[in-house]
């Protein structure tokens, strides 16, 4: 019963990944809390999950003509770096620390997102 609780965990990734949207803001949240999986291996999955999901996301983007290769050639250096260094971050911390700043990072998310959407509906 866990793999099918495992399989849809990804297919909820995976929906939201094709979209565009980081299916790991509810993946890493689903095999921790809901399926008691360790932070450190949640965050391996998704990693590891993320390679497939996203060259097929970026192959129909780019298929329909929705990839802007200028803008990636300008975020791709920065984003490879910073990915090689919090890595090693990572694997010197702890689960609980990984965590928390990911629960953080959630919680920033959800503000900002509110945050910006407020500010549409006053000024507009």
């Amino acid at each position: 019963m866990k793999m099918l609780w495992l399989f849809l965990a990804g297919l909820c990734g995976g929906i939201l990944a094709g979209m565009g949207m980081g299916g790991g803001t509810l993946t890493i949240p689903l095999l921790v809390l809901a399926l008691g999986v360790g932070q450190l291996t949640a965050q391996f999955a998704n990693l590891v999950a993320f390679l497939p999901a996203g060259a097929a996301a970026l192959a129909v983007h780019a298929g329909n003509g929705l990839a802007d290769w200028k803008s990636l050639v300008a975020v791709l250096p920065a984003a490879v770096a910073a990915s090689a260094v919090t890595s090693a971050f990572a694997a010197d911390v702890s689960g609980e620390l990984l965590g928390k700043l990911f629960g953080g990072f959630l919680v920033a998310i959800a503000v900002i997102s509110l945050t910006a959407k407020a500010l549409r509906l006053t000024s507009g």
